[in-house]
């Protein structure tokens, strides 16, 4: 495996700390395919002596990165990237869409798809009685080959023609829109929480560590909600945008 060596300018008149901008210019570099997954990172003596630091300045940008998810220190191996966290805007597509359009291709693994009575908070969502048969479905969304998301859905039985082969191929949104159901609008209510002992395990995190959460009712443009999803996203991975207008 080969080093990657960077070009990183530092301005040492700034008052942004040093450690701050040679992480800062890594990140960058890595958003930019400059560093791609599994590329490696000279070792803290190689990049103190290039850059002119001391070894623990250069040590707590390595820490800061690894503690943003961006890269991973091995033993025998050194310093690693793993992949660049994924941004989403908030709007109404899916995260396979999302995942599609920044380049990743998204990987999916099902765990269960089956058709169960719907709890009361899920009966509310789609607007049926509590007790409705509908469908749930348990995913795991991987991009860059790690597991991203762990998502549940529920839909009104008979909706649209979903099987776990083809919900490993495509994505959920996608094959609605397949079947003639044009999503219009969403509800949606976005968290965080530590994850529990299961979500730790299948998402290959540590116990309790921070998931941001995302709970969304989807309707058609005839008004009817056509899907109700419950997620949790790996906050090291994972982050939301949203633009702000002054009205």
């Amino acid at each position: 495996m080969t080093v990657t060596r960077l070009d990183i300018d530092l301005d040492r008149s700034s008052p942004v700390p040093l450690y701050f901008q040679v992480a800062e210019r890594i990140t960058e570099a890595i958003q930019a395919g400059k560093l791609p997954p599994g590329s490696r990172l000279d070792n803290e003596i190689q990049l103190a002596e290039q850059l002119g630091l001391s070894r623990p300045t250069i040590r707590q940008a390595i820490q800061f990165l690894v503690d943003k998810g961006l890269v991973v220190r091995k033993r025998g191996v050194g310093t690693q990237v793993v992949h660049g966290q994924v941004k989403r805007a908030v709007e109404l597509t899916s995260l396979y869409d999302d995942l599609r359009r920044a380049g990743q291709e998204p990987e999916t693994r099902v765990l269960s798809l089956d058709t169960v009575p719907a709890e009361e908070e899920v009966a509310a969502a789609l607007g049926v009685e509590p007790g409705t048969e509908v469908l749930r479905l348990e995913r795991i969304r991987f991009a860059m080959g790690e597991p991203l998301a762990l998502l549940h859905n529920w839909l009104p039985v008979g909706l649209a023609p979903l099987t776990a082969e083809s919900l490993m191929e495509r994505g959920l949104y996608e094959m609605l829109r397949q079947t003639g159901i044009r999503m219009r609008v969403a509800h949606q209510r976005i968290g965080a929480r530590a994850a529990s002992p299961a979500e730790a395990r299948l998402l290959e995190e540590r116990r309790g560590c921070p998931l941001l959460t995302m709970v969304r009712t989807t309707y058609d443009d005839q008004g009817r909600a056509v899907e109700h999803g419950s997620h949790v996203y790996r906050a090291s991975h994972y982050s939301l945008e949203v633009t702000l207008v002054e009205r």
